[in-house]
């Protein structure tokens, strides 16, 4: 027998795999897994990996990023939180660490690796999955995934049960203002999706 969403989460929440690779970067911090689902969950978000930020608050895009994101959804923070209507589940459950730059190192592999395929199949109620950023859209779509920007511009090709998105993240404002059919077509229409599967 599979393991329930339960279990799934209180192993998660223990895992230490890679507290040998996260203590190795410059940020030399430890891991915390931040695991935010439950049974009933309509909506995923899958998105990259916690940043800083979440790492100290241990709350999933608690930050400008998830700012952004609930606007492109049309929600508030009370919705978004509910973790019985929510379940957010990135690519690597841990803040990864930052390189010796100051950059976001990425999502380790072994996270979703060891994570993924039974979450997927624990999470028999979701009607809409939001797959945040380039490595989302890797895992969820495979092959038909290219970079992000084609990726995002096929967005009609998944309807109506999966919307593949940019980061919300601030760096992206660039990519925003170059690609302005985002907010006029896609955000209209995802907006009036998750209203319908949350009604």
């Amino acid at each position: 027998m599979p393991p329930s969403l339960d279990t799934l989460r209180a192993e998660i929440q223990s895992c230490r795999l890679c507290a040998a690779r996260f203590a190795a970067t410059a940020t030399a911090h430890q891991p915390r897994p931040v695991a935010w689902f439950r049974p009933g969950a309509r909506i995923l978000v899958a998105g990259q990996a916690p940043g800083a930020r979440v790492h100290a608050s241990g709350k999933p895009f608690d930050d400008p990023s998830g700012d952004r994101l609930r606007d492109w959804m049309g929600i508030d923070r009370d919705t978004f939180y509910d973790q019985t209507r929510l379940a957010i589940i990135p690519m690597a459950f841990c803040f990864p660490g930052y390189d010796a730059k100051g950059a976001d190192l990425p999502p380790p592999r072994i996270c979703s690796e060891t994570w993924h395929a039974p979450l997927m199949d624990a999470l028999d109620g979701i009607r809409l999955t939001l797959l945040v950023g380039g490595y989302a859209h890797r895992w969820h779509l495979g092959p038909s995934a290219r970079s992000v920007t084609p990726t995002v511009a096929a967005w009609r090709d998944h309807l109506p049960s999966v919307f593949p998105l940019p980061h919300p993240s601030w760096r992206n404002t660039g990519w925003l203002k170059k690609n302005p059919w985002f907010e006029a077509e896609l955000l209209p229409v995802l907006r009036a999706r998750v209203a319908e599967v949350l009604e």
